[in-house]
């Protein structure tokens, strides 16, 4: 009975390690010629259409309710004039509210509450980057005096990307064949292609910018200029 029992329990395990080795030999694949490894990066260029502002207001009052009123009046103003010049709701958002106490510090003496301060933030995807200046502009004059950005991005960058993971083959690929050629073997087939990189990521906004009022007659641009996407694969060739 003993036996019996060792003998099943010896049979499970193989039959719940089999499917692992099956598995495991399915990606194993042996190189019988010259193994060569090759790392190359395709890139592709797209002009921005989406440029993401943060834009908001900070009030001041000896009452807590009053900064936060005063703000709040000013951001009514701000998203009207945004509706106004065609900005959709699902492109403002809402991305900070704060109050907060403000002091002054006699010397030699405790700290004196001087009031509040309240601040009140939105981030703004503007779709038509080019005309973003003129209603940036125009939220200042609604009472906006805090503009941060702008950070340009591309809303669908799946296409570049895909045209850079074609450009990184064919240069991987070209790569190939140079070496084999300099070594006097050729290139029998390509073992294994991985991908780094391939995940758009927008370059960093520029560091903070407060606007208190626009000081001449000339209104913001915003230029859209270029931008770079890449992707980076690593292939692995078998060369004979």
């Amino acid at each position: 009975m003993r036996n019996a029992l060792i003998g099943a329990l010896a049979l499970a395990a193989l039959s719940w390690a089999a499917p692992s080795q099956a598995q495991q030999a399915t990606i194993t694949q042996t190189i019988a010629g010259t193994r060569l490894d090759i790392n190359a990066t395709g890139e592709a260029t797209r002009v921005p259409d989406v440029a993401v502002i943060t834009a908001g207001v900070v009030t001041r009052s000896a009452e807590a309710t009053a900064a936060l009123q005063d703000a709040a009046n000013r951001m009514e103003r701000m998203v009207a004039a945004l509706k106004r010049a065609g900005v959709e709701d699902r492109d403002i958002q809402t991305s900070n509210v704060n109050l907060n106490p403000e002091y002054r510090y006699p010397e030699n003496q405790p700290p004196q509450l001087t009031g509040y301060s309240a601040s009140n933030q939105l981030t703004i995807r503007f779709r038509d980057i080019r005309n973003s200046g003129r209603i940036l502009d125009a939220l200042v004059a609604q009472g906006a005096n805090q503009i941060n950005g702008p950070s340009l991005v591309i809303d669908k960058p799946e296409a570049a990307l895909d045209e850079a993971r074609a450009s990184a083959i064919a240069i991987g690929r070209a790569r190939a064949e140079l070496y084999a050629r300099a070594l006097g073997l050729r290139v029998v087939r390509v073992v294994s292609v991985s991908e780094s990189g391939g995940n758009y990521a927008p370059p960093p906004a520029p560091p903070p910018v407060p606007m208190m009022a626009a000081q001449s007659r000339a209104y913001t641009k915003i230029e859209p200029g270029e931008q770079k996407l890449q992707v980076s694969v690593a292939m692995t060739f078998e060369l004979q």
